[in-house]
């Protein structure tokens, strides 16, 4: 189908809005979800698994909302998404008020559905867009996650004057608060415009007739456009049979470009997620405050989101494996500060620049690693292979998140970092072995 320029900025708004509520659930979650963890189970090396949950929820939702986006549309996929986190929200201030960890990390599970749905976002960001500006497509919708996600943490103290407000534990009110967020996400999701929404007759002329993107095409940008739409609907059959065949790992084994943004999206995943989910939990150990750790979480995710249009315009600007090598490089800098903080006494305005930096090498590697991968894979497997980022990125994250808890409680922070590090290191050594990634760090 022919996808017009009003849908595409239509569904701009209606994607990014979404992401802006999400980002508010998302992040009130992160930032108290290690300490209630902590606190229901009585031991420090389980608050890493209130993260892991939530991000294994994540990893194991990312293929089947693909093969729904696939089989149906965007809408139904990311309606399920946000629908499921609305629901593990609410499991969660019920595990909370009577007290029993087991809905609780079950809660996070499906709080985790939220993560799964906000990355599929940026994809169907990039489904109407020209090639050349896949790039900037995909972080106008990560950006717009910028003002939840940095709100969110800081809205960890007025949650829990809320709860006291209500009666309830004060733990219990930021998750409320998810709730909100979620149900808004889930209503402008519910606005997007479809493939069948828009001139079918037209379409089928325009696929049916080899010349038809002179003639009735307009500008090359928009021809581009719908012939990207026309086959995310065509292929969507395609891609619901290669998923059975495993024909996306295939695909993506036989483009080298393809697999170096797989890598690049799921390592730096897992780099930012080790270090981010334990900082909370270093710093309440340190002394600070819910106030300051909230104001470090929200520094951080503003390195993730605020400054994703730049990265983007890097990527369509130059070339994604430029922007990625800058992504690792960034990464270096972030752990570096981050052993230092923990090898001495730590330090509120150390601390807050290497998450800061942390966040921004996270930007780096997901939108160029994303697009690159996008670019890269043949249109029948694209969704597909799509949700096997998302998948292996939620899934990698949720096993150094598992190690993080340990790990922190054997050796403190600073072991923390050397795990990143050592992802880090794979992800250069590899990705310099693919071929591609050499070119990159040239």
């Amino acid at each position: 189908m022919r996808t017009t320029g009003r849908t595409f900025r239509h569904n701009q708004w209606a994607l990014s809005l979404a992401q802006l509520f999400a980002g508010i659930g998302v992040a009130t979650g992160f930032a108290v979800g290690g300490i209630l963890a902590e606190r229901l189970t009585g031991r420090t090396e389980l608050a890493g698994f209130a993260q892991t949950a939530s991000i294994l929820g994540a990893g194991l939702l990312a293929l089947p909302l693909a093969r729904l986006a696939a089989a149906r549309n965007r809408r139904w996929a990311l309606g399920v998404g946000y629908g499921l986190a609305l629901i593990g929200a609410l499991l969660i201030v019920a595990a909370i008020l009577a007290g029993i960890s087991l809905l609780f990390f079950i809660g996070m599970g499906c709080f985790g559905s939220a993560t799964a749905a906000g990355l599929q976002s940026r994809y169907a960001a990039t489904d109407a867009a020209p090639a050349n500006l896949k790039g900037r497509a995909m972080s106008l919708v990560v950006w717009a996650t910028t003002v939840g996600s940095v709100v969110g943490p800081n809205l960890a103290e007025p949650g829990a004057k809320l709860g006291e407000a209500l009666g309830i534990d004060p733990f219990a009110g930021p998750f409320l608060i998810a709730v909100a967020g979620y149900l808004l996400s889930f209503v402008c999701v519910m606005f997007l415009r479809t493939p069948a929404q828009d001139a079918p007759a037209e379409v089928t002329a325009s696929v049916a007739s080899p010349h038809s993107d002179a003639t009735v095409g307009g500008s090359a940008a928009e021809t581009d456009t719908a012939q990207g739409s026309v086959g995310d609907v065509r292929t969507a059959a395609s891609v619901m049979e290669s998923s059975r065949r495993g024909g996306a790992w295939r695909a993506v084994r036989r483009s080298p470009g393809a697999l170096f943004g797989l890598l690049s999206v799921v390592t730096g995943h897992m780099i930012m997620v080790s270090t981010m989910v334990m900082t909370p939990v270093h710093m309440d150990h340190q002394g600070f405050g819910l106030g300051v750790i909230g104001v470090t979480i929200a520094g951080h995710i503003f390195g993730m989101y605020g400054l994703s249009p730049v990265f983007g315009y890097l990527t369509d600007r130059f070339s994604p494996g430029r922007v990625i090598a800058l992504g690792q490089g960034l990464f270096a800098l972030a752990l570096v500060l981050g052993f230092i903080d923990a090898a001495g006494e730590s330090s509120f305005a150390r601390i807050s620049i290497a998450l800061f930096v942390l966040g921004l090498g996270w930007s780096a590697c997901l939108i160029a690693g994303s697009t690159l991968l996008t670019q890269d894979t043949d249109e029948a497997h694209r969704i597909e292979v799509q949700g096997l980022s998302d998948a292996g990125m939620n899934l990698g994250a949720a096993a150094v998140a598992a190690c993080a808890g340990p790990l922190l409680a054997l050796g403190g922070f600073a072991w923390i970092t050397v795990l990143g590090g050592l992802v880090l290191a794979v992800a250069v050594v590899v990705g310099l072995r693919t071929g591609y990634g050499a070119r990159a760090h040239m």
